[in-house]
């Protein structure tokens, strides 16, 4: 046996070793690197105003934590604000849902001629297999909804304290970051730093922007429709619509559904109308203008972020794929070489004069030059005039 083939298999055996082990690690620990990952990106975020208040003499620790408390009233006072809405809009339709039941029920006995009854179907509902099952299930589901509450509630915490640190200590980590590079590398760091704080804010303003366009439209049609709570709730679509991915826009448009029903059922159908209209409205029209003006891609680009970002890490991922890849398609814009265009009429979407025509233009020549030819035949066929 050669020497140096135990000492081979050792060092194979160690880097197999090795991968299984960091692949176990990174798996165990794919929660907090996503969690760091979206702390990283509210820093960024809250980067211009924290830098402003230090430059003017705060603290950096004082101005991020007074940025938080900012964010953390606004949130806390608009969560209070719906849900003492939502709760009185309950209560309200849970008061007035047998009427909207006796109102259902008369409209299919007179289209369908049917005899129904309320009380035959309510007995029907509390005697069914069905409700038996659901009560079981949530009675059983009680502690698995308490454990994902806590759950959730650890994990904003988390976001909050890696945030705070990452936007109170943003110097002293980029200096610890520089420490360990050359200056040449040194540069391009706090270059890619700065890009990235650029688009974050720009992909904030485009998200505020497309909630604030989507608030007043709501706000228009639920006042049309006399739906109590208008602002509120074209609040509640603007934001919750944009800034939370993926699911956000359910979530939108349930809650002024649920409440224009308490209205008139019939008006909760045109609320959903309006907002699948308007939903597509902004997916093609709206969100890739105001996304490619504010963090300059493209909309195919960004778009297609925003589905690769779904596919690799779900709502995270959504929501922080159009800043990523903003920021690294200006990164990597000052490595790529660049040249004149040369000046072709096909650069400009025209064809060249020695392309070959196209078949609508030989279909013209062909038949004028059939009319030009047409009278000089007749005269040949029936002579020329007497002189």
């Amino acid at each position: 046996m050669p020497r140096w083939l135990p000492r081979a298999m050792v060092l194979a055996l160690a880097l197999v070793a090795a991968f299984q082990l960091g692949s176990w690690a990174f798996h165990q620990l794919t929660g907090l690197l996503v969690n760091a990952l979206i702390a990283f990106f509210l820093a960024l975020a809250v980067e211009p105003a924290v830098s402003w208040m230090a430059a003017r003499g705060m603290r950096r620790g004082l101005a991020t934590f007074l940025v938080f408390l900012a964010v953390l009233i606004a949130a806390a006072g608009f969560v209070t604000l719906l849900g003492s809405m939502l709760a009185g809009q309950i209560v309200k339709m849970v008061e007035d849902f047998p009427e909207y039941l006796d109102s259902v029920i008369n409209w299919i006995n007179s289209h369908f001629h049917t005899e129904l009854r309320r009380v035959d179907i309510q007995e029907g509902l509390l005697r069914s297999d069905w409700l038996r099952t659901y009560v079981q299930n949530s009675a059983s589901g009680v502690l698995d909804v308490s454990a994902q509450v806590l759950g959730g509630l650890f994990r904003l915490l988390t976001i909050a304290l890696f945030s705070f640190y990452f936007a109170a200590d943003g110097p002293r980590l980029r200096r610890a970051l520089c420490s360990v590079l050359p200056p040449a590398r040194q540069s391009e760091v706090l270059r890619a730093w700065e890009i990235a704080v650029d688009k974050t804010g720009g992909y904030l303003y485009s998200r505020g922007l497309m909630a604030l366009i989507s608030g007043i439209a709501h706000y228009v049609v639920l006042e049309v429709l006399e739906v109590p709570y208008a602002p509120a709730l074209a609040v509640w679509v603007g934001l919750v619509s944009q800034f939370i991915p993926t699911i956000g826009t359910y979530l939108a448009g349930a809650l002024p559904m649920l409440i224009a029903f308490t209205v008139d059922p019939w008006y909760a159908l045109w609320v959903l109308a309006f907002v699948v209209i308007y939903q597509q409205f902004e997916n093609y029209v709206l969100q890739p203008k105001l996304t490619s003006k504010t963090v300059d891609i493209h909309p195919a680009v960004a778009f297609g972020s925003v589905i690769a970002g779904t596919a690799l890490l779900g709502a995270v991922g959504a929501l922080i794929a159009i800043p990523a890849v903003a920021t690294l398609q200006a990164f990597l814009g000052a490595y790529v070489r660049r040249y004149d265009v040369t000046d072709d009429p096909r650069v400009h979407g025209r064809r060249g004069r020695g392309a070959e025509p196209g078949a609508a233009t030989r279909m013209r020549r062909l038949w004028s030059r059939r009319v030009g030819a047409e009278p000089s035949g007749a005269d040949g066929g029936g002579g020329g005039p007497a002189s």
